[in-house]
């Protein structure tokens, strides 16, 4: 069973490299299918190595917390500015928001939680402070994936903004309201989500390598996708807003992954007495 999120994350992967290949009603099956794929991922190894009960407490809070965010965005413009999604593309809609969308959020959560449990949990903090360091790194984290997937989905005309506030340089045609939503709804998600990891027991995993492996491929992979592989002039900028803002959490995972792997292999190869 354990081998099971493994395939499901590289088959997420494959349709992500498929992605820029095609167009047209294709490429929205194929927009689909990565969704699905990376949150059926997500799900599974949560399942697997944190506890059905925690899997399923993670797709309530997010997938939850998300749809119930969309549906008050897109009928009052809160939190994100005011929006609307094509239909018809993504699958069927539930109040003009595709069903899909809130596997997005469990999709681009729970991979960033693993990255900031495995960073948090190598610092000498007391729980109070690992509490506030994990739930600020989750948000921001969080705002850092969207800096690629607004700007992706925008461009290809999955949803779009109306009103004209302003925004970052480079990418005018999504509102800066929108990160500070998406900052506001994933702290809470991390607030929560706190809560009930701590009154579950808080499970530790063995293996957090597939979830860790999905975020460092979001974060490096869309990098270089939107730097080189995609068309839109506002995906260049995105380029480099994302690959800057998740390297908050990316940068610390990669140092740290050196470090404790330096550790294993110098425990390894010293003498015993």
């Amino acid at each position: 069973m354990k081998v099971v999120p493994i395939v499901v994350a590289a088959a997420a992967v494959g349709c992500q490299i498929v992605y820029p290949l095609v167009s047209g009603s294709t490429r929205d099956t194929v927009t689909v299918a990565v969704v699905a794929l990376l949150a059926l991922a997500s799900i599974l190894h949560a399942a697997l190595n944190r506890g059905v009960v925690w899997a399923t407490i993670l797709v309530v809070v997010t997938a939850g917390t998300g749809f119930a965010s969309e549906l008050v965005g897109t009928a009052t413009g809160i939190p994100f500015g005011e929006y609307f999604y094509a239909q018809d593309r993504l699958g069927p809609s539930l109040f003009e928001v595709p069903v899909v969308v809130p596997l997005a959020w469990t999709a681009g959560f729970y991979p960033i939680w693993c990255a900031v449990t495995f960073v948090v949990g190598r610092l000498d903090a007391t729980q109070a402070r690992a509490t506030a360091l994990r739930i600020a790194a989750v948000a921001v984290g969080m705002v850092g994936w969207d800096l690629y997937l607004d700007p992706q989905m925008v461009t290809d005309g999955q949803w779009t903004w109306t009103a004209g506030s302003v925004g970052l340089p480079g990418v005018p045609s999504i509102p800066l309201t929108n990160y500070l939503g998406w900052l506001l709804v994933a702290t809470l998600m991390a607030a929560v989500m706190e809560l009930l990891d701590r009154a579950v027991g808080r499970p530790r995993p063995s293996d957090d390598a597939v979830p860790i492996g999905l975020f460092l491929w979001t974060w490096l992979g869309s990098a270089l996708a939107h730097a080189v592989f995609l068309d839109g002039p506002e995906l260049r900028y995105s380029a480099v807003y994302g690959f800057v803002v998740m390297g908050v959490v990316g940068i610390p995972l990669l140092w740290n992954a050196r470090l404790s792997r330096n550790t294993r292999h110098a425990s390894l190869t010293t003498p015993a007495d």
